[in-house]
């Protein structure tokens, strides 16, 4: 185990976003309407999904957890079929 000290740039809402993506423990998936809640903006899925996409270091914080409400993979900017291939290998 290791510690990395993490100081990406971005505006107040994408760093909060950012910071619960970080919670989300490794293996598991949520959706991204259950992010928005997490953060206290159950109404700004739509927010949360750009704030997720425009996370510069991706594979550090882990937005490939967050998945469709109906559980399909959806918008991820290295692509569904990495997307898929991340959370697959985090189930094994």
């Amino acid at each position: 185990m290791f510690e990395l000290i993490l100081s990406p740039e971005g505006t107040e809402f994408q760093q909060k976003v950012w910071l619960e993506l970080l919670k989300i423990p490794f293996g598991e998936t949520i959706t991204y309407k259950e992010l928005a809640s997490r953060i206290g903006q159950k109404d700004a899925i739509r927010a949360v999904g750009n704030a997720n996409s425009k996370n510069p270091i991706s594979i550090i914080i882990p937005c490939h957890r967050v998945i469709g409400s109906d559980g399909k993979l959806v918008g991820y900017a290295g692509g569904l079929e990495r997307k898929k291939w991340l959370i697959d290998f985090e189930k094994e």
